[in-house]
């Protein structure tokens, strides 16, 4: 990643009010439950319970949605670390299609780069050094280019 380029927008993942951040309030149905934010529904999805996943679908507020979903003591799915970004991609795509005014923002950032503004998440975001992965800025420019695929058809 070069996170050097003059063109980077640089974002919060966990900042609610950015339309483009996984903690935004900007609910939307999926897979038959209404989820109220991006990352309540990534958090949900670790779990093969549905238990699990419904007292993170539950909770008031993405940051605890996100402390249930990081904790030691529940038994995370087997396959995660294959379909994580999957599960991030599908619920930033359906916010966008359920929320017109997130879609715009998106587009509206052009061909830039986005970076996920994050000094310790290595996968998710760009880290200290900014050699990150970039995980989430990543799944941004992926939805980015499939709305843009579906203005054009």
């Amino acid at each position: 990643m070069n996170a050097e380029q003059d063109n980077a927008i640089y974002l919060s993942r966990v900042d609610v009010n950015e339309p483009l951040s996984s903690f935004s309030r900007h609910g939307f149905e999926l897979d038959g439950e209404f989820w109220p934010s991006v990352e309540h529904y990534f958090q949900g999805m670790k779990f093969e319970s549905p238990d699990e996943r419904e007292k993170v679908r539950l909770t008031d507020h993405p940051s605890k949605a996100r402390r249930l979903g990081r904790s030691r003591f529940r038994k995370i799915r087997k396959d995660w670390s294959k379909v994580r970004r999957v599960m991030m991609t599908r619920a930033v795509y359906t916010k966008c299609r359920t929320h017109p005014e997130v879609a715009e923002r998106l587009l509206a950032t052009g061909e830039a780069l986005l970076v996920e503004n994050s000094q310790y998440d290595y996968f998710w975001g760009c880290g200290r050094d900014r050699r990150g992965h970039n995980t989430y800025g990543k799944v941004l420019m992926d939805v980015r280019s499939k709305l843009l695929e579906e203005i054009r058809t």
